[in-house]
């Protein structure tokens, strides 16, 4: 009996997931696919901001592996070293057990990780929005600083509970402005004791507008509609000191808080530099086809490669979830043709434009190039959203609904503490605006 040959995929996301499950319907069971995760779900990113706000549970963006990745074996694990030579990668369960595990085909697809600059202050008092808990642990914060402002006779420590900075406004930090402000309003008006006291939110880039990422379209509506609410946008601003009790800005003001938010972006996740194979700003080098020169047993896709761009000759692609998805289904697709199921082609897309939820009816977005605001843009926004997510659609739609017809309740949880949640400093400051 001949030994099926192992496929291994390390990361659950975007890209690991797609590539996964694509390859398990080519392959029918012709191979064995490993898909290695830290998680036993993927979790959908883009309505994370949702969770925080308190309109989505947050088993609702947790889309189980096991129930969408049939004829794949997952392992519960981090990895903690890959021997390109040898063709094995050694992992960690949770519970601390060391696993040893062979491959014949590699894909990396391990995505990224907040991206915090060696700011004084930021490691100790920002909080990062990149994970479930760290959304769990944002919609706390949130709702117990006015909680706690109400509670407190001092004028001052009260403005600095109701005061509440983002940094970085890019498609992240910009969506969490736009749900947390909402959240904290909402908060307000059902406790008596800060009724007529404004709440404050600043969101705040280096760069010369929010969204710098997207076309001016988006970027104009999210500024529109968010100082509409109040929101302060500070362009061409960053954080230059974090402390328990405020942050100081680049142009000089110090702003009396007890919430930093860090959205400035992400960088590739610290396993690509690891492997000690070429790398352009930490993420993996590879051809148009999504494998690495020199080892076409490996492939890697996502925000852990440096894809060239065939659309735009001399550029890579950028890190988003729609050219993850769709390097995941290119990989599969190679793989199987490596075993001679199909041709091998390379990897080619055009972006077929952005959506970015403002929360409430408000949102921005560009589909095919046509650009929308408004209800017609939240309506477009939620319809990607439910194509895009891999399950759970009824439970999602469920939640919205009910958000539109019954008060949100803003209680704290309290499943997640600060110290669960840390932020890791990089050590270098890469080069460009912090957001992208």
């Amino acid at each position: 009996m001949v030994e099926r040959q192992r496929v291994v995929v390390i990361g659950g996301g975007f890209a690991g997931f797609t590539a996964a499950r694509s390859l398990s319907k080519l392959a029918r069971g012709a191979v064995e696919i490993v898909l290695v995760n830290p998680t036993d779900y993927f979790l959908y990113l883009p309505l994370l901001p949702e969770v925080a706000a308190g309109i989505l549970d947050p088993r609702k963006v947790a889309i189980p592996l096991s129930g969408h990745n049939r004829g794949i074996r997952h392992l519960l694990a981090t990895v903690e070293s890959v021997d390109v030579g040898a063709r094995r990668i050694v992992c960690v369960t949770p519970e601390g057990e060391r696993r040893d595990l062979g491959y014949d085909r590699l894909v990396i697809a391990v995505g990224s990780v907040n991206k915090l600059l060696p700011i004084p202050g930021v490691a100790e008092h920002a909080h990062g929005f990149r994970s479930l808990a760290e959304a769990l642990y944002l919609r706390d914060h949130l709702i117990r600083q006015i909680e706690l402002a109400e509670g407190t006779n001092d004028p001052q420590e009260r403005k600095a509970r109701c005061t509440f900075v983002v940094v970085g406004a890019g498609y992240t930090g910009t969506e969490v402005a736009a749900q947390g402000q909402l959240l904290t309003q909402d908060t307000v008006r059902r406790r008596g004791g800060l009724h007529g006291r404004p709440v404050r939110w600043i969101l705040a880039d280096i760069a010369p507008r929010i969204l710098p990422e997207l076309d001016q379209h988006l970027s104009d509506v999210a500024h529109r509609t968010l100082a509409e609410r109040g929101v302060e946008i500070r362009t061409g601003t960053s954080v230059t000191e974090a402390t328990s009790e405020g942050v100081t800005l680049s142009d000089g003001e110090t702003v009396p808080t007890r919430s930093l938010i860090w959205c400035v972006g992400v960088r590739p996740d610290p396993l690509v530099e690891s492997l000690g194979l070429p790398t352009e700003k930490g993420r993996l080098l590879v051809d148009e086809y999504l494998s690495v020169p020199g080892h076409r047993e490996i492939f890697a896709c996502g925000d852990a490669a440096a894809v060239p761009d065939l659309t735009r000759p001399g550029h890579y692609t950028a890190m988003t979830a729609q050219h993850a998805t769709r390097q995941g289904k290119q990989v599969a697709r190679n793989i199987a043709a490596s075993y001679g199921h199909g041709e091998r082609r390379p990897y080619r897309h055009n972006d077929l434009g952005f959506v970015v939820d403002l929360g409430g009816v408000k949102a921005a977005a560009n589909p095919l190039g046509i650009p929308l605001s408004g209800v017609a843009a939240k309506a477009v926004t939620r319809g990607y959203h439910l194509l895009a997510v891999p399950g759970g659609r009824t439970r999602i739609a469920g939640n919205w609904l009910l958000d539109a017809l019954l008060p949100r309740q803003t209680v704290q949880l309290d499943l997640v503490h600060g110290s669960e949640v840390p932020l890791e400093v990089q050590e270098e400051v890469p080069e460009g605006s912090p957001s992208r």
